[in-house]
């Protein structure tokens, strides 16, 4: 049986060793097929396509633990690097502090239909102050002149959630339970 065995490995090992023919014409057709590609998939668009184009994705628990490193790095160096500026308070941004301010308000919510800003200037009625939409993924916003004050206030996303604004200062305790946040505008 070894014998047998050694017989189909010399056979082998005989036709590997024997030269290849390559067709002396082969080169020219590969190159006449790659300047026959349509010059519109190389170049910047090409590389643009090809990485819009769906892969998939693994992430070991130490790669996806450096990623998560490196967002707070990024968040934490932004506010280091970018301090608020006076006139901001958490998520509502002042304009003018004349007689009346213009605060904008923005919220993160995301799959939601609607969104609504509700609070002490506009008697928490949730029709009153509806927010538009701003991109795709998510963020609400909208601008509102108020006069020099303390407000409460909220955000009623599809009509039943309420939603206090997480990058503005919690409200004291609201008489129903509800989640709220304050603005101070002006000097008061």
């Amino acid at each position: 049986m070894p014998e047998l065995h050694d017989d189909l490995v010399e056979r082998v090992t005989t036709s590997l060793k024997e030269p290849v023919r390559i067709d002396p014409a082969l080169d020219a057709r590969v190159m006449a097929e790659i300047e026959a590609y349509p010059a519109k998939s190389r170049g910047v668009l090409g590389v643009i396509r090809w990485l819009r184009t769906g892969r998939p994705l693994t992430v070991t628990p130490l790669g996806g633990l450096a990623v998560a490193a490196s967002l707070v790095v990024l968040v934490v160096g932004s506010r280091l690097l970018f301090p608020p500026t006076p006139g901001s308070v958490g998520g509502a941004t002042l304009g003018s502090l004349s007689d009346s301010a213009v605060i904008q308000f923005v919220i993160v919510a995301q799959n939601a239909g609607s969104v609504s800003l509700v609070g002490d200037f506009n008697d928490w009625d949730f029709s009153a102050t509806p927010m538009q939409p701003v991109r795709r993924n998510g963020v609400w916003s909208i601008t509102v002149p108020l006069a020099p004050g303390r407000y409460r206030y909220a955000f009623l996303v599809d009509g039943e959630t309420w939603l206090a604004d997480p990058s503005a200062p919690p409200a004291p305790d609201s008489d129903f339970g509800l989640p709220g946040s304050v603005v101070t505008v002006g000097g008061s």
